[in-house]
């Protein structure tokens, strides 16, 4: 397998794209349908709503006090032939172990909205993430605009919020942040 640069025209398993991945000195990938995409660099806005993200969850969890926690970036999400590493998440139960790559019991997962992977965030892992049992939530966040759309399992399908200020309850496992704890610290 060529370690420098992965074909487009391949299928990679996800033990091929882990051995690929890990022998790269720079740069962030995903593997999607079997195919590895490079992760675009991201933006300051980027940066801080995800930051702000990631300490609210924390916060969440202490206050409610559930065996659960907050990872930032960098934690994949094995979905079918996809591998995912969102902006953050919250896995429950378990914890990651020390030397694991994915996150065992995701729950909640967050995604902050970029120019080049938007359309991907809002449609094709929509899907993948809640093919996960585990996900039980899925917040995707405008860097710029104060907007959280929330997704939420809810019986047979997928109960949908914009949500523009105020709490956002998860349960499980039993947090809430707020949209002020995104975008108040920004």
């Amino acid at each position: 397998m060529d370690l420098a640069q992965p074909s487009a025209d391949r299928y990679y398993s996800r033990e091929e794209f882990r051995q690929w991945y890990e022998a790269q000195t720079k740069g962030r990938y995903e593997r999607v349908d079997g195919v590895i995409v490079a992760m675009a660099p991201e933006r300051g806005a980027h940066l801080r709503v995800k930051g702000a993200v990631y300490s609210a969850l924390k916060r969440a969890i202490a206050d409610a006090g559930v065996p659960c926690q907050a990872l930032p970036d960098g934690a994949t999400v094995e979905t079918g032939d996809s591998d995912y590493e969102p902006d953050a998440l919250v896995n429950c139960g378990e914890p990651m172990a020390d030397d694991a790559i994915a996150a065992p019991n995701p729950v909640i997962i967050v995604e902050v909205l970029s120019p080049g992977t938007a359309s991907t965030d809002t449609g094709g892992k929509l899907a993948d993430y809640f093919r996960v049992p585990s996900v039980a939530h899925y917040l995707i966040v405008h860097p710029t605009r104060r907007t959280v759309t929330y997704h939420r399992r809810a019986g047979d399908g997928i109960d949908t919020r914009i949500i523009v200020n105020g709490p956002i309850a998860m349960a499980p496992p039993g947090i809430v942040i707020t949209v002020e704890e995104i975008y108040g610290a920004v």
